[in-house]
């Protein structure tokens, strides 16, 4: 009986593996809001770190989190670093370039919890009645990924504090 149960638990340790070796080389997490004000007033919000604790959705999950902010804040070679409590973990952030107002693209290291490289792009769009920001993460998936991924996607990590961030810049943005 054990040893059937054995055999059970390795096939679908197996199979599991298999699936998620099959899984995609990359992930998207992609979210947009339109926003009742200008691209030049919005893009100071994401171009400019000091002006992310005004927004970012990770900032009430640890508000002791140690930020610093290198300088220049704003514009391509800007970074970002923090360490904060398990909820947002470490990592760093750096700016590799823009287009004033329209673009931020910006590299994201994780360090804690665990260690991953992924990219940020914000375009803002005209679009009657203000403009739209669409906020795009993309990045490598590790086998180690793929497999964490089969039980929990990255949509579902991220996406809905990209929806709060976005909010948050609504709400900065139209006052």
């Amino acid at each position: 009986m054990v040893r059937k149960l054995l055999l059970i638990v390795v096939l679908l340790v197996v199979v599991v593996l298999l699936y998620a070796s099959r899984q995609p080389d990359t992930f998207r997490v992609e979210r947009s809001a339109v926003i009742a004000a200008s691209a030049e007033k919005i893009y100071p919000l994401i171009d400019d770190f000091h002006q992310w604790r005004l927004w970012s959705p990770w900032n009430k999950l640890d508000p002791a989190a140690k930020i610093t902010i290198g300088s220049p804040s704003s514009g391509p070679g800007a970074t970002y670093a923090w360490e904060g409590n398990r909820k947002i973990g470490a990592g760093t952030m750096l700016i590799l370039d823009d287009a004033p107002p329209t673009r931020v693209r910006i590299k994201l290291d994780f360090v804690k919890p665990m260690a991953g490289t992924s990219e940020n792009l914000y375009t803002l769009t005209p679009e009657a009645g203000g403009t739209r920001v669409t906020w795009t993460m993309t990045g490598p998936m590790t086998f180690v990924s793929k497999v964490m991924c089969l039980f929990v996607s990255m949509d579902k990590m991220v996406g809905g504090d990209f929806e709060r961030g976005l909010a948050n810049i609504k709400g900065i943005a139209e006052r």
